[in-house]
């Protein structure tokens, strides 16, 4: 998929609506750029908190389980 655009004033770059909404990206974002081959490379930089919201979940704790494991690891790192 290719789409055509223009360097605006102060040398900003606009991707089109349609490659944000492809991307889930949001006004404010931030992105990582770097240069492969003569070529900008433009990454989204995804939030922890987002991504543990969104992405699938691959494993089943109750907040008993939670709390338990929680209290060993403060036992042991603080005695």
């Amino acid at each position: 998929m290719t789409y055509t655009g223009k360097v605006a004033k102060k040398r900003a770059l606009y991707p089109p609506k349609k490659i944000m909404d492809k991307l889930d990206m949001n006004e404010g974002q931030l992105v990582n750029y770097r240069i492969e081959d003569k070529k900008l490379v433009v990454e989204p930089v995804r939030d922890p908190l987002e991504l543990a919201l969104k992405s699938k979940k691959w494993g089943k704790t109750t907040v008993k389980e939670f709390e338990e494991e929680s209290e060993k690891e403060q036992r042991e790192l603080y005695g």
